[in-house]
């Protein structure tokens, strides 16, 4: 989920290498344009690339390989540009490691490909060859993709998912960049969209005008490079809030720095600007790819502004990079915090612990706070958790990562590294999903089928038309590795009916709402019953392979308009 997004939040994206001088991809020296040709390659790897194989190059724990001084680079040049323009499966080992995923062709044209790889061999140490276009080309001819015009193909927008009854879908509008994250201004006029790097615009729903009111140099004192945006929301006075994670060469250990930024002003439209950092703390980085850092932030009832904070591993491991910390989690990761927004020096209180990886969560209408979480590699349920606020003077409820996950026995051991409990520690069990949809093989579960990534969490209230009304409505991302069975996990949207039985537990009836989406990611609910999803990109499977480009957004609103209560 990302998150993250898994990275909730997340670009399966380029491998890049250098060809050899024998297919005309290097010159015996450097031309005039290789300088030009590295910074544009800059731009396009930050774009592109950075989210798996990391700003610095260095990749993602055992997932995405190094490119930074990468012997794979250097060793497999014909290889190399055969994976950016057709794909890379299988088994390879780079810098004495092993890694067997998958990574898409990426939608680079012939030049733009290049100049990626320019960059990553001139910045990192991977030799001095120059790689042209041409070589690029010829390459290419002899893929799946044979020209960047049936790439590009693949990386069309799907057809629309079919309605749900009583339900209209239509195609809202078309991004310019990967978003994030939906909030509005609660009459249904206007959303803010969050770009993954600190871009916000202003979206008009009449006019279905998107506007950039604030871009990435505005948030002071951060290196754009290092830098990744999941979490916007919007107060009572109208400003917006968001939250910032970004990696610092710290020594001795490299630090997550977690960032809550507020803005000041409001520009002639009325739309927020100038924000200004109102909280900063910080941890040593995650380990591998698994540094969630904060995503959702949301205002509760009481006032409190509520912050996710995802794990900084994938199943409590330490890892063996000395310079990232081998704690496992920290007292403020995998958790939940309540923060005072009219504090000037805000204290973290932590609300909830042992949940992995909460890109969003939500209240019900009644004010019970739910949350849903993204599992680990490990092929364990993705989880929706009830979250109980602590008494005065109570510790926070435990709901079990990395001791355990979803409703399996602690005793479960799910990693060599698995952490062992201390003894006589409850854990609070997920909420059951009796289906039937979200599942595997129709057997209830704790909560969704593995690797489906929850991301978008709304209520819908009592206004929306049965039998959709009191309900949850979850965005799943979608899987980023093979799932369970072979089959694709998530890329929809669900609808859940939640009910607490006599023991405590929470129980949900689930049904599938709307199918086939580009990696919902977001949703939001307008006063006047409209429901926005956020599609992150446009592949509607995993298995597919294809590309990845910026998503749209969809807009769901009710046929019978007093239904909605309109």
């Amino acid at each position: 989920m990302l998150t993250g997004i898994r990275w909730f939040l997340v670009l399966l994206v380029v491998m890049p290498f250098v060809s050899a001088a024998g297919d005309n991809a290097a010159a015996s020296s450097p031309s005039p344009g290789l300088d030009a040709s590295i910074q544009r390659g800059r731009v396009l790897y930050l774009a592109h690339c950075s989210i798996c194989h990391q700003p610095t190059g260095r990749g993602s724990g055992d997932t995405y390989p190094p490119l930074y001084k990468s012997d794979y680079l250097r060793a497999n040049p014909t290889i190399g540009i055969r994976a950016i323009v057709g794909g890379l499966s299988g088994e390879i080992s780079v810098n004495g490691k092993t890694f067997n995923g998958q990574m898409p062709a990426v939608l680079l044209d012939d030049g733009q490909a290049a100049d990626v790889l320019n960059f990553v061999l001139h910045t990192w140490d991977n030799g001095t060859l120059e790689v042209k276009a041409s070589a690029v080309t010829a390459i290419r001819r002899t893929t799946d993709f044979p020209t960047y015009e049936k790439l590009v193909a693949a990386g069309q927008f799907r057809p629309l998912p079919t309605a749900p009854d009583g339900l209209a879908v239509s195609e809202f509008l078309r991004l310019p960049d990967f978003a994030t994250r939906l909030a509005g201004d609660g009459k249904g006029s206007r959303l803010y969209v969050l770009g993954q790097h600190g871009t916000v615009w202003s979206l008009d729903l009449s006019k279905r005008k998107l506007t950039p009111i604030i871009v990435q140099s505005d948030l002071a004192g951060l290196q754009p490079s290092e830098i990744s945006t999941l979490g916007l929301a919007l107060d009572g006075e109208k400003r917006l809030w968001i939250t910032v994670n970004q990696r610092v060469e710290t020594q001795p250990l490299v630090t997550n720095e977690v960032s809550i930024y507020r803005t000041t002003q409001h520009d002639t439209n009325g739309n927020p600007t100038h924000p200004e950092l109102w909280f900063k703390t910080g941890y040593p980085f995650g380990v591998g790819p698994y540094n969630h850092g904060v995503s959702e932030l949301r205002f509760g009832a009481d006032g409190m502004l509520y912050v996710s904070s995802g794990s900084r591993t994938d199943g409590g491991e330490t890892g063996n990079a000395p310079n990232l910390g081998r704690m496992g989690e920290t007292d403020i990761t995998s958790s939940m915090w309540r923060l005072d927004p009219h504090a000037e020096r805000p204290q973290i209180e932590v609300i909830a612990r042992g949940i992995r990886n909460a890109y969003s969560f939500n209240w019900d209408g009644n004010g019970n706070l739910f949350t849903v979480s993204n599992g680990p590699d490990a092929h364990a349920a993705e989880e929706m958790d009830f979250v109980t606020l602590p008494k005065p003077g109570e510790a926070p409820e435990h709901h079990g990562f990395p001791y355990q996950f979803a409703d399996a026995p602690a005793s479960q051991k799910w990693y060599p590294h698995t952490p062992v409990a201390s003894d006589g520690q409850h854990f609070v069990l997920p909420v059951l999903n009796e289906g039937p949809d979200g599942i595997v093989d129709g057997k209830p579960m704790s909560t969704f089928s593995p690797h489906s990534s929850p991301a978008g969490l709304v209520w819908t209230g009592v206004r929306w038309p049965e039998p959709y009304r009191n309900a949850f409505l979850v965005g799943r991302f979608g899987n980023l590795i093979p799932a369970v069975h072979g089959q694709d996990a998530g890329f929809d949207v669900l609808c859940l009916h939640l009910d607490r039985r006599s023991d405590g537990r929470w129980v949900a009836k689930t049904k599938s709402f709307l199918s086939r989406l580009g990696r919902p990611i977001d949703l939001h609910l307008t006063a006047d019953g409209r429901l926005f999803v956020l599609e992150y990109t446009r592949p509607t499977d995993f298995k597919s392979q294809a590309g990845w480009l910026p998503g749209r957004i969809l807009e769901v609103r009710p046929v019978d308009k007093t239904a909605a209560g309109q």
